[in-house]
Order: C-alpha cells, then sequence, then structure tokens
C-alpha cells in the first residue's frame, strides 16, 4: 500500500478527531477565560476569603501537571460518586489548568492600569463593579492580549495529553491509526499537519491582533 492511500485510509478518522481537537479547545479556552477573569478580579479587589481562595486555587492549578489533573478526574472522582464520561473530564481539566494561566495574564494586565484612574473612580463613587466594568477591565483586558493568546496555543497543545484518558482527538487518533496499520510515519505526519493546520493561522491572527491592540494603545 502507498503512503497516498495509507494517508486516506485514516482520512476519516483524522477529520473526527480534528473537529474534536477543536471543539475541545474552543470550550477549554472560552472556560478557563471566564475562570482566570474572575479569579484575577477577586484578587484585584482583594474581596475577603475569595480572593484567598482564587490565589489557593491558582496556585494548585499551575504546579500540578494537567496529566495528574485528568488521572484524578477520571479514576479518582467515581470514588467520591462523580463519575464524568471522558470528554467532560478533559473539558474540566483543560479549564482548571487554563484558568489559573488566564488569571495570571489577566492579573499581568490589570496591574498595568493606572492606581490614580482607579482611585478617581472610588472617588466619584463608583462601586467595585462599575470600576471593574469601566475602568480596570477596559485597560487591563488590552494589556493582557499578549499573555492571554499565548495561554490559548498553550491549552490547544496540551489537548494531546488527553490521549491518557482515550479521547479520540488528533495525538489519540494517531496513535491509534499506527497500531492497527503499523505506518507511523505517515500517521505522524498527519498529526503534525493536523495541529499545524490549527494553530499557524490562529498565531497569525493572534499576532495581528497583538500588534493592533499595541498600535490602539501606544499609539506606534
Amino acid at each position: 500500500m502507498s503512503s497516498w492511500q495509507v494517508i486516506q485510509q485514516g482520512l476519516p478518522l483524522f477529520e473526527k478527531g480534528f473537529g474534536l481537537t477543536l471543539w475541545l479547545s474552543f470550550v477549554g479556552i472560552i472556560g478557563s477565560i471566564i475562570v482566570g477573569l474572575i479569579c484575577s478580579l477577586l484578587q484585584y479587589f482583594q474581596i475577603p476569603v475569595l480572593s484567598r481562595l482564587a490565589s489557593i486555587y491558582i496556585e494548585i492549578s499551575r504546579n500540578t501537571p494537567l496529566l495528574v489533573q485528568l488521572f484524578f478526574l477520571y479514576y479518582a472522582f467515581p470514588v467520591f460518586g462523580f463519575k464524568l464520561n471522558a470528554e467532560l473530564c478533559g473539558i474540566v481539566g483543560l479549564i482548571f489548568l487554563g484558568g489559573s494561566y488566564m488569571a495570571e495574564g489577566f492579573n499581568g494586565g490589570f496591574d498595568g492600569v493606572s492606581k490614580t484612574q482607579v482611585e478617581t473612580g472610588k472617588a466619584i463613587g463608583l462601586s467595585r463593579l462599575q470600576l471593574a466594568r469601566y475602568v480596570v477591565f477596559p485597560q487591563g483586558f488590552t494589556l493582557s492580549v499578549p499573555a492571554l493568546a499565548a495561554n490559548m496555543i498553550f491549552l490547544i497543545k496540551e489537548t494531546s495529553i488527553f490521549t491518557v484518558i482515550a479521547i479520540p482527538e488528533l495525538t489519540n487518533t494517531a496513535l491509534d491509526l499506527i497500531g492497527m496499520y503499523y505506518r507511523s510515519n505517515e500517521y505522524l505526519l498527519m498529526l503534525v499537519i493536523g495541529y499545524a493546520i490549527i494553530l499557524i493561522p490562529l498565531s497569525i491572527i493572534l499576532t495581528i491582533l497583538e500588534k493592533r491592540v499595541r498600535y490602539g494603545t501606544f499609539g506606534n
């Protein structure tokens, strides 16, 4: 069988794996941004108890590998009566990990917001919610874009670890096909191409976005 025939044979499964990888990445990134933003705002405004809990979560999440987190969700949770399917475990694990990285990205942006503007907002009677909405978030988000963009690419690449809990994303699909047909070169090439199709255009788009944000923020 020629290499082209081998590739054609694996295309249907790779198409499914490609779509699943995109879906898991999309949900994981959106969830991570939401969790990260909430944790960052809790820390920025130093909300009693909640800010401390957010800090503990960030430290635990950033200092444990996604592999360990997935094993805990998939194998340990059922012991406590919480059984999650593989895809849900992958999404929860990605959000758990990504939320902490996004929080740190937002923290860097929010710390760049002028304290004078925050104090001025307080002086005119803005509540914490109004300060977050009208002062801190718009400027802090702009400053956070480079870190958030890097985290997005990082999280997409982390989906390759989902293979340990048998989620049929791109990496798992490639390994299954290699195990069935013993054609490593062709299927590894397809794996590289699959991730390149996702990551290269995204990287270009995020780079353009970063430049536009920088231009709009700093005027050069």
